[in-house]
């Protein structure tokens, strides 16, 4: 086990060989969640790192940008040829 300090928190390594991470899975799983970061490793090489998943970002909510912008009549139109030219090149 190694302890690295940083400017903001003490970050902990733990490496394990795949032994003993199936024997202590859910050990480590709760040393993942609690920010200790989990290295399974095989031969002494490491193998994966356990970390939990991100939550999923706030669901966006539509319109909120409503009248901040107006989408041009001719924004569907063909594009002039001098810049339709640029993406033929």
């Amino acid at each position: 086990m190694k302890t690295i300090e940083t400017d903001t928190k003490i970050q902990v390594k733990v490496k394990v060989n795949v032994h003993e991470a199936k024997t202590h899975f859910s050990r480590l799983l709760d040393r993942a969640l609690a920010g200790e970061e989990v290295i399974v490793m095989k031969s002494g090489k490491p193998l994966v790192k356990l970390v939990p998943v991100e939550s999923a970002p706030a669901t966006r909510k539509l319109g909120t940008a409503k009248g901040d912008f107006v989408v041009p009549d001719d924004f569907n139109a063909p594009l002039p040829d001098g810049i339709l030219s640029e993406f033929e090149r």
